[in-house]
């Protein structure tokens, strides 16, 4: 166990001891506007407008990434506003100002406002088409073994209720080319296959799959194509129209950095009639996306927060920004790859990947890696052990320095016997 001195010299090292790294004020937040992109501080620059814990290096930002002072501070400011106008917001603007974030969200993620849903969360948005589908008994879906718990347990809940079977692959784990993943998925379609459900990217191992010919292959067999998107929106740049796909769903408060309860739904605009929602809208004859997404009275300063998400995230430009999460992840990755008794459980193709990895040790169960992880190296990570995956998920985020990624590829050298 690492004692107070040595700790406190860490934190020296790292640069987060009681500096202006976790210091909220208002300069800082000026200070963002004027970003100096040229300059070789840029990532310390961003590194600075987020409040960060001192106490450890957090490299689970996959879960829940935490907002910027920039963003916290607007999102602060929305809450007292509708707090001010209580009943006379909730009755006059909040449709109109969610749907312009909506809109703003569209524009991002490449599709047309009118396919586009907030929700709360990735869950909600897939459970709305899982339960919405037409299922007639019988019928059947595919999905993985890596996908996400609570989207397979909706699954075999809507196998009780409906009597549709639900067929399971495995995601090649380290694939030789795209079409090895397209022939998992395809050798399962029978005449009977109505929906795909697939991770852009798998949320446990980091691995980014080829949406588009897995699409592309489906709707040749005349199988329609569900994603979990829950770690994609303003992790990577992609377009949903361009992937082809019918469904899509998102969580906003990991990679986008919304507050938490911000999600997103798309639904291709020639599928929203076939689907039925899972709670009653006011009006049963409307005929828009919105007809799928009644929720009732919710925290609607959420929705307001993610146009000053987008904002900060486009200040930093989305392909800066996925430049550099892909950087880091290979800054650690690639120096323990091949060590003895170390196991990256992600793809080694650079463009397979970006934030997000995993990795293993022979010497400790997942559960025991993460433990020493956070009590001898002040490194909190989350453990990963099922479906052929042994290793905790490694998911840094652009404030993330060198130093720390140092600071865990010398814990992973130690706990593996390579120091």
């Amino acid at each position: 166990m690492m004692n107070k001195r040595s700790f406190l010299k860490s934190l020296a090292f790292l640069g987060i001891g009681s500096g202006s790294i976790f210091n909220s004020k208002a300069s800082d937040l000026e200070d963002f506007a004027n970003l100096d992109f040229a300059s070789s501080d840029f990532w310390d620059q961003i590194r600075s407008s987020y409040k960060l814990k001192p106490e450890y290096i957090n490299l689970e930002n996959g879960y829940y990434c935490f907002l910027p002072q920039e963003t916290l501070e607007k999102y602060i400011t929305h809450i007292r506003d509708v707090n001010y106008q209580a009943s006379y917001y909730m009755r006059t603007v909040q449709w109109e100002n969610k749907a312009k974030s909506a809109a703003k969200l569209a524009e991002l993620v490449g599709a047309s406002p009118e396919e586009i849903v907030l929700t709360r969360n990735t869950t909600e948005s897939l459970d709305l088409i899982i339960s919405g589908f037409p299922w007639k008994a019988g019928d059947e879906a595919i999905v993985s073994n890596q996908d996400y718990g609570s989207m397979l347990s909706m699954f075999d809940l809507q196998a009780k209720r409906s009597g549709i079977k639900i067929i399971r692959i495995d995601i090649p784990m380290h694939p030789e080319n795209d079409e090895e993943i397209v022939a998992a998925y395809e050798k399962e379609i029978t005449p009977r296959t109505k929906l795909l459900m697939v991770p852009h990217i798998v949320n446990i191992t980091g691995h980014i799959l080829p949406i588009k010919k897995i699409a592309e292959m489906a709707h040749s067999h005349g199988v329609e194509v569900m994603v979990d998107g829950a770690h994609a929106v303003g992790h990577f740049q992609f377009n949903i129209s361009d992937l082809g796909v019918d469904y899509y769903g998102s969580s906003l408060h990991k990679w986008l950095s919304v507050p938490l309860g911000a999600g997103m739904l798309y639904v291709k605009k020639d599928r929203i009639s076939k689907l039925e929602p899972l709670l009653a809208p006011f009006d049963l004859k409307l005929e828009t996306i919105g007809y799928l997404n009644h929720i009732g009275t919710h925290p609607v300063a959420t929705d307001l927060a993610v146009i000053d998400a987008i904002d900060f995230h486009q200040k930093i430009g989305s392909h800066r920004k996925e430049e550099r999460l892909r950087y880091i992840q290979r800054y650690w990755s690639d120096q323990v790859r091949d060590l003895p008794g170390v196991n990256v459980n992600t793809p080694q193709d650079p463009m397979r990947s970006c934030g997000i990895a995993n990795v293993g040790l022979d010497a400790y169960p997942p559960s025991e890696m993460a433990k020493v992880l956070m009590d001898k190296y002040q490194i909190y990570t989350v453990a990963i052990d099922g479906v052929g995956v042994r290793g905790c998920r490694i998911s840094p985020n652009i404030y993330t320095s060198e130093k720390e990624l140092d600071q865990f590829v010398l814990a992973l050298k130690e706990m593996s016997g390579n120091s």
